[in-house]
């Protein structure tokens, strides 16, 4: 456990927010002053009885999480904003649990694991949460199979998640141990930038007027493995990078304050076009046409079949007649076929 996490066990109320500012981490832009943020829609509705939400959560397969936040927590809004921004994650979270949100410090009302009547912040001091995110990982008997105190980022956050989801504690093996076999690769912790990519600052209205060419957006984040997989393998291999220089392009970070000229000529920060734009997860790429309309999007992981098609569907203006890019790529996929040519989709 960080010193961080140690000196923060010993803080309570409005100090506990002040420590998560001052403590090791590095905030992700734009979190500087947090507050209140909405949970995603999946999150489950609950009358807060915990036996039967555990019960019910395992009859349908799955397991529960009790997720303890609180406003103002500027590692809750990193959960939120990086690891739930990660398409795997969430569709791993969503397919094997069911997410309860528990207010550190609320008042509703609350039936904890005995059965016992008690409030959001009185059944959190019971279980000795003393920051947060806490995360409490559940059985189908409403038992603690992992606690996660504080932030993981989200190579850790994944692996936590298939541990409980695989029942792996049935067989004895400690997340420690599973955490070590299965050594999950770090996202890089940077921002890309591409050679010939446009230059700060961003002046998009202008771009499309000097340009005819299309554009592309790349909403990123530093703490973003699928990312890290884009530049470092993706984009690099050639037929794409041939697709890719079709276009003018720009990597961007989602939760940046930076302020930008939209292809509209608003000028607006990154963060509030991302979220005007409804983005949600990082990569997520965004084609503008040469008026600068949105005209297709992708949203999340994909390797590189995908991301070559969208680049392709974009550049030959194949999204004007083909409105359904999965028929585009199955024409594609065919033809190459009745050529010799068989691809691995998930190469």
């Amino acid at each position: 456990m960080s010193r961080w996490f140690v000196g923060l066990a010993l803080l309570t109320g409005a100090s506990l927010v002040l420590a998560a500012f001052e403590g090791e981490g590095t905030l992700t832009p734009g979190l500087e002053n947090p507050g209140h943020q909405e949970h995603p829609a999946w999150f489950k509705e609950s009358f807060l009885d915990i036996r039967e939400d555990a019960a019910e959560a395992g009859a349908s397969g799955k397991r529960l999480i009790l997720y303890f936040y609180q406003d103002g927590c500027p590692y809750c809004a990193k959960l939120l904003r990086e690891n739930l921004s990660d398409r795997a994650i969430v569709d791993q979270m969503r397919e094997h649990f069911e997410v309860i949100a528990i207010n550190l410090w609320g008042d509703r009302e609350v039936t904890g694991f005995a059965g016992e009547s008690t409030t959001e912040k009185a059944f959190g001091a019971a279980l000795g949460v003393q920051f947060t995110p806490t995360l409490l990982m559940l059985d189908e008997a409403s038992g603690v199979v992992l606690r996660i105190n504080g932030y993981f980022p989200p190579h850790r956050f994944s692996a936590a998640l298939s541990y409980v989801a695989e029942r792996r504690e049935q067989s004895g093996e400690r997340f420690t141990d599973y955490l070590a076999a299965l050594n999950p690769r770090e996202a890089s912790g940077k921002l890309y930038e591409e050679g010939g990519f446009l230059t700060r600052p961003l002046r998009l209205a202008d771009n499309r007027a000097a340009s005819r060419r299309p554009l592309l957006v790349m909403f990123e984040q530093p703490a973003c493995q699928p990312c890290d997989e884009l530049h470092q393998d993706i984009l690099r291999r050639e037929p794409v990078a041939i697709s890719l220089s079709a276009f003018d392009a720009v990597v961007v970070d989602t939760y940046s304050g930076e302020l930008a000229q939209l292809p509209d000529g608003r000028e607006r920060p990154i963060r509030e076009w991302a979220a005007e734009l409804g983005v949600q997860y990082t990569p997520s790429l965004i084609f503008f046409d040469a008026e600068g309309r949105e005209v297709f999007r992708t949203e999340g992981y994909f390797k590189s079949f995908h991301i070559h098609g969208a680049l392709d569907y974009v550049a030959t203006g194949a999204y004007r007649w083909q409105p359904s890019f999965q028929r585009y790529l199955a024409a594609r996929r065919e033809a190459l076929a009745e050529r010799g040519i068989h691809l691995d989709l998930m190469d």
